[in-house]
């Protein structure tokens, strides 16, 4: 892939750690801006990484960073760090929405504020982001919106037990949805990413099994290399995609996705919303609808 992200100004939500990230170590190395857009401006008792630490590993790979404590629940503080990374860098090329809340009790467990969460953070968020920095990715010369959501299918499987955790989800897939058509004429990419299976994060760590659940993942690299290849492509020719990682990657040349395994003598664990495997060495396992 020799196309890059030099210069490009990218806002990229849950950018402390994980996906988001990776995400932004992998613009950094081509010279990229970034600001990191979350609410871990302290340090988390469970959860690794702030603005400030993700901002150190930016510039020392390369890149410019800007972190900006930001909860995407509410539209000033939104409205503010998007001000903030244009007045910094001179305007906007790139939206990621990563920033997500994840909890997959069912209907009788789950609290109506965690369900809360979900809405605002997930779908609202990503809505919002979206709607923000669109004046600047307007003024762009390759602007593109990227968020981290499934592709949409509405196979009640998918919707059960974890019903609230899919309305929100799929609510991020659905901003992806119309606004790519929404935002054609302004020559605006917008596109969904996906991981092919479970990655490497705080998330899987703690919700789906521990240290086996992570070793039977990938590396979140794997989503940043897909990201990078979608974010360098012409916006006007690549909009209203719901892109999985190993596809897209195949789409620039890259067959073998060993490197990017967790623990390579492991099989990786098939993700949600995804009805097979694209790739070798991926199996489902019990918490998948189809385990």
């Amino acid at each position: 892939m020799g196309r890059s992200l030099a210069g490009k100004t990218l806002f990229i939500t849950g950018a402390s750690r994980g996906i988001g990230l990776a995400i932004a170590l992998r613009a950094a190395r081509d010279g990229a801006n970034v600001a990191i857009v979350a609410k871990s401006a302290a340090p988390h008792p469970k959860l690794p990484g702030t603005i400030h630490t993700a901002a150190k590993e930016i510039e020392a790979a390369g890149g410019k960073a800007l972190p900006l404590a930001c909860d995407i629940r509410f539209e000033d503080q939104v409205e503010a760090a998007v001000a903030e990374t244009a007045k910094t860098f001179g305007g906007l090329d790139i939206l990621v929405n990563n920033a997500s809340a994840i909890d997959l009790r069912g209907v009788e467990t789950l609290d109506m504020k965690r369900y809360d969460l979900m809405q605002q953070v997930n779908a609202r968020g990503a809505y919002l982001c979206s709607k923000l920095a669109l004046p600047h990715l307007k003024k762009a010369g390759n602007p593109h919106i990227l968020t981290l959501s499934p592709p949409l299918d509405l196979n009640p499987k998918w919707f059960a037990p974890n019903l609230a955790y899919t309305i929100a989800k799929y609510g991020m897939s659905l901003v992806t949805l119309g606004l790519a058509r929404e935002l054609a004429p302004e020559g605006v990419a917008v596109n969904s990413l996906w991981p092919e299976t479970a990655i490497a994060t705080a998330a899987v760590g703690n919700l789906l099994g521990g240290e086996a659940a992570l070793r039977r993942s990938r590396k979140p690299e794997i989503v940043a290399d897909a990201a990078h290849a979608v974010l360098t492509r012409p916006a006007r020719s690549c909009s209203g995609n719901f892109f999985i990682d190993v596809a897209a990657l195949r789409e620039e040349g890259v067959t073998d996705f060993t490197s990017y395994a967790v623990d390579p003598a492991e099989e990786a664990i098939l993700d949600f919303f995804l009805e097979a495997p694209l790739s070798e060495g991926v199996s489902r396992s019990p918490f998948h609808p189809n385990g």
